[in-house]
């Protein structure tokens, strides 16, 4: 019977990991199709991937994605490392759990409502739509989410760390920069490829706070797939899916080098 049981848990994963990753394949498939179009596969060509390295505004969108992304996803890190931190280190308890909600509704929130929202307040605030308004927008979309990474770390380290860091002399400075961040650094990886990963494919927000002259990927293939999708978007999509996994496996590798602990630190200045 548990015979039984598990040979249909693996065929039902087998089959929801068919269905994520299938029309995945299908898209990747026909990148290398000659003849132009995802009805029929006529021969195998590269001329799709050379078609998107010639075309040059839409390598600066890619570009523009990945600015915001990473500069997004620093900022966000930093700033929920120290929101993450501020929320542990309240005392009471309905502060905190205050605190905690108001962080994760900002989380489950339609990204609909997130977007008209940024638009009312920079057009309220004078502030022009492009560049500055869609990485401001997702700065802000993000740091709750790293927020949610790193607070699982710091509540499970234990203060005796923390005390027995100060018992051997260390100053906040070197509690903080040589225990707390070292114990929480895998919380921390995560929730930078969360926001980098975020920011990278989000469509919605940056669909109302983007402006003329500025866009990024999801909207322009957004705006290409109203017209037709032509198959240098499927060679594109097939390079940012490469791309990705290579983040994971290096999220990966670097969560397992990550230490657990604040083990042999010294507190000499």
């Amino acid at each position: 019977m548990e015979r039984k049981s598990s040979f249909a848990a693996n065929i039902f994963l087998i089959l929801i990991f068919f269905i994520l990753y299938a029309p995945i394949f299908y898209l990747i498939f026909y990148s290398f199709n000659s003849g132009g179009t995802m009805s029929g596969f006529e021969g195998f060509t590269l001329d799709w991937y050379k078609e998107l390295l010639h075309d040059t505004r839409l390598l600066i969108i890619v570009l523009n994605t990945l600015v915001i992304a990473l500069l997004s996803a620093l900022i966000s890190t930093v700033i929920g490392v120290l929101g993450a931190i501020g929320i542990q280190a309240y005392k009471r308890r309905q502060t905190k759990n205050t605190l905690l909600a108001l962080n994760n509704i900002l989380v489950v929130s339609p990204d609909v409502i997130i977007g008209a929202s940024f638009l009312i307040l920079f057009t309220m605030a004078g502030i022009q739509l492009g560049f500055y308004s869609v990485l401001l927008s997702h700065i802000a979309f993000s740091i709750p989410i790293v927020v949610l990474l790193v607070l699982p770390k710091l509540m499970e380290m234990s203060p005796t760390l923390i005390d027995a860091a100060r018992d051997l002399g260390a100053s906040q400075w070197n509690v903080l920069t040589k225990v707390i961040l070292p114990y929480i650094a895998p919380g921390i990886f995560a929730g930078f490829f969360m926001a980098l990963t975020y920011s990278l494919d989000d469509f919605a927000v940056t669909f109302f706070v983007t402006g003329n002259g500025f866009s990024t990927l999801s909207v322009e293939i957004y705006s290409l797939a109203r017209r037709g999708i032509s198959l240098n978007i499927n060679a594109l999509s097939t390079i940012l899916f490469v791309v990705t996994i290579v983040l994971v496996v290096v999220y990966y590798y670097l969560t397992q080098r990550s230490g657990s602990g604040a083990k042999g630190v010294d507190f000499r200045r």
